[in-house]
């Protein structure tokens, strides 16, 4: 499983800790977001929840770990874009239940709030628990069934009421997008002009060369 660890600033010490409780588990881990305070450009949660969905969107990855102080502001930033099933993962048994009855693709972690002496051992626990089994399993197991058409039905509803990512792409403001696709891990990662996607290619590339202009 491909993953990307998309942090924001104001929860940026805490990179080393996820990326180290990621470690040892089969995982395609890379890094999309900031790794040290000071990093240019600076991203908040409005950035990074545009960077992860981009990072979905394009095929890039399967699964992306982020988060803030609470998590609820990553969460919420990230929820707006389509493509996007978040959960707001605070401990062990929450990933138990994310990863098996809603199988999502976005972890949203609170990296200051509630964190604490062995924070670090919780994050551990609660990432076993997340890729402990296959995802969409269904918990209790009589519930799988309609809990996988529930899904599907979610899907349904977020292909209805989006746009496409490429449209997103053209209607964000350059506070946005420019920071996002500017910072030098997300840029690598998520390498515009080899995406398969010809119309987010062609819409991204417009804006970075937009950028360039301006």
């Amino acid at each position: 499983m491909r993953i990307a660890v998309v942090n924001e600033t104001s929860a940026v010490e805490k990179h080393p800790f996820i990326m180290s409780a990621l470690e040892g588990r089969g995982l395609d881990v890379a890094n999309a977001g900031m790794a040290e305070p000071g990093e240019e450009p600076e991203l908040q949660y409005i950035h990074t929840g545009f960077i992860s969905a981009l990072l979905l969107a394009a095929g890039r990855v399967d699964m992306v770990i982020g988060g803030c102080g609470t998590g609820q502001g990553y969460m919420n930033s990230v929820m707006q874009y389509p493509g996007v099933s978040c959960g707001h993962l605070l401990t062990p048994l929450d990933a138990f239940l994310f990863a098996r009855i809603n199988a999502g693709n976005v972890v949203s972690l609170a990296l200051n709030q509630g964190w604490g002496w062995a924070g670090e051992v919780n994050l551990a626990m609660l990432f076993d628990q997340l890729f402990r089994a296959e995802q969409g399993s269904g918990f209790p197991a009589h519930r799988a069934e309609p809990q996988a058409a529930s899904r599907a039905n979610l899907q349904v509803v977020n292909d209805a009421t989006h746009r496409s990512m490429a449209e997103v792409v053209v209607r964000l403001p350059d506070e946005i997008v420019l920071p996002a696709l500017t910072h030098p891990a997300a840029s690598a990662l998520l390498d515009v002009d080899s995406m398969d996607d010809a119309v987010l290619r062609s819409a991204l590339q417009a804006r970075l060369l937009k950028g360039a202009l301006t």
